[in-house]
């Protein structure tokens, strides 16, 4: 996948474009992730792996891993989570937007922190600090913008908050590197913890279906009722035992 996206906005006078993503939204266990990937366009990229970034969906499960560890080298990330308990307080459209801030924020805070750190790593896209007067765009996949991106933390040499623009784009995890990045990253991140949680509960077989609704989940469910884990606002209609935890 090509970078045209993000050499546009470069014209356009910004340094760095922040690619966001979401994993998880339709699952019945378990957190929505999101995951912030930043270009910093005054970086050369010419890695041939770099090629190989497109839509975590169209990836096999050992290429992604390997392109998720590619891009966490090379590039500034972060993660943002939110569980289940809080999915079904919130429902799942607020707590996708939220999981989606605390990634912008993550980033932001991980660009402050590099700020007083020098890097030795011989990197595509360096993991330069944030600068008082960069100018950064956020790009989303789907429909919605995030409300009030605008990160509240100061430095000690008193940095202002730092706001930016956003789009959301359709489809954006299909067309446009940084978001596919992101996509990369938080579906390796997810896909993790949903093993790890396979381990706790292995009678539902997390790490098979990441939680997602199939019918070998769904036929779980209904023989052992629901776990810790699950959302009970998306298991409403399952057929349910008495043998929920």
């Amino acid at each position: 996948m090509n970078t045209k996206f993000e050499q546009q906005k470069y014209k356009q006078g910004f340094q760095f474009v922040i690619g966001c993503d979401e994993v998880g939204r339709g699952s019945l266990a378990g957190p929505v992730v999101a995951a912030t990937v930043a270009l910093d366009l005054r970086c050369k990229m010419d890695d041939v792996r770099l090629k190989d970034i497109k839509d975590s969906k169209q990836l096999l499960p050992m290429k992604r891993v390997e392109l998720a560890s590619f891009i966490k080298q090379n590039f500034i990330w972060a993660i943002g989570e939110v569980s289940h308990k809080v999915i079904d307080k919130i429902n799942i459209h607020h707590a996708t937007l939220l999981a989606m801030r605390r990634a912008v924020d993550n980033l932001l805070c991980h660009c402050e922190e590099s700020a007083t750190k020098q890097s030795n790593k011989k990197e595509i896209a360096t993991l330069l600090p944030v600068a008082r007067n960069d100018k950064l765009f956020l790009v989303i996949d789907g429909k919605f913008t995030i409300p009030s991106v605008v990160h509240s933390m100061q430095t000690s040499r008193g940095r202002p908050k730092l706001d930016m623009e956003q789009e959301a784009v359709i489809d954006g995890d299909n067309k446009i590197f940084s978001i596919a990045a992101a996509s990369i990253v938080a579906k390796v991140y997810r896909d993790e913890l949903m093993r790890k949680m396979d381990k706790k509960y292995p009678q539902y077989g997390f790490a098979q279906h990441k939680g997602y609704g199939t019918l070998y989940h769904r036929n779980m469910v209904k023989q052992h009722g629901l776990s810790p884990l699950h959302r009970k606002s998306f298991c409403r209609k399952l057929p349910l035992t008495n043998n929920s935890f």
